[in-house]
Parts: structure tokens; C-alpha cells; sequence
């Protein structure tokens, strides 16, 4: 394995994670929720009555973000090395694993890591070995 230094951006990551730990930490003390993005778009498909804007302003901020990085400058190049279907199928096993995980890494991650949930310690364990072992054998053993 090899480093690209020339992209190699660590105070960029290191200010985007302190972005996502303060807007959390900020979620969860102003609304008393935690900034789990499955269970809030999970709570706009089962929507209950006074608890719907909220869900759908922070979707809405997801989703304008990069449109407002585009007032200052061009996004970053992204390239993404598969094709739609094999993308629409990770969406589908991210998003049943999610259901049955009672959470996402955002949730368990980011907020329950943060409150030392042994629930959430556990889940984010085991997000990352399943990651781990999925990234070995489709590019290691099938070449993929």
C-alpha cells in the first residue's frame, strides 16, 4: 500500500471529524436527540405529528451542503470505482444492516461512542470488522 502525500490532507480530516463532533455534540444538547442520519430519515418514512420539521431540515442540510461549498469554489473530484448496481446493492445491505444493528455509524459511531454506550461500542466494532473483511476478499480473493 501506498500513501498519496500529495493528497494526503490531514488538517482537513482532522477539522471535518471536529465539525462532525461539535455539530453533534451541539444536536444532542439543543435537541435532545441524537444525530443518527438512519433514524432520522427512518422517522420521515413513520412520521409522527410535531416531529417532522426538524427531520426534514437536517435532510435538507445533508443535501444543500455541497450545493452551498459550490459558492465557494468547485467541488473535490470524487471517483467512485463501481458500478450502480453493485452500489444499489450496498445501499440495500447498508440499509437493512441498519434496522437491524438499531443504528448507523453516524448514531453508534459518532453520538454513542461519544456517551461510552457499550451498545454502541460494540456495533461500531463490529461496522468496521465487517468493513475489513469485505474490503479483503472483493479486492484480495475476488478480485473485485
Amino acid at each position: 500500500m501506498t500513501i498519496d502525500w500529495i493528497a494526503f490532507t490531514p488538517w482537513t480530516a482532522l477539522a471535518g471529524g471536529a465539525l462532525i463532533g461539535l455539530a453533534a455534540a451541539a444536536f444532542v444538547l439543543l435537541n435532545g436527540r441524537i444525530a443518527g442520519i438512519s433514524g432520522i430519515v427512518g422517522g420521515l418514512l413513520s412520521p409522527q405529528k410535531g416531529d417532522i420539521l426538524w427531520r426534514i431540515l437536517f435532510v435538507a442540510g445533508i443535501v444543500l451542503a455541497p450545493l452551498l461549498w459550490l459558492l465557494s469554489g468547485p467541488l473535490p473530484d470524487m471517483q467512485i470505482d463501481a458500478s450502480y448496481p453493485m452500489l444499489i446493492v450496498a445501499g440495500l445491505i447498508v440499509g437493512i444492516s441498519t434496522r437491524y444493528g438499531s443504528g448507523c455509524t453516524s448514531g453508534h459511531g459518532v453520538c454513542g461512542i461519544s456517551r461510552l454506550s457499550p451498545r454502541s461500542i460494540v456495533a461500531t466494532l463490529a461496522f468496521m470488522f465487517t468493513g475489513f473483511v469485505t474490503v479483503y476478499i472483493m479486492r484480495h480473493l475476488l478480485g473485485i
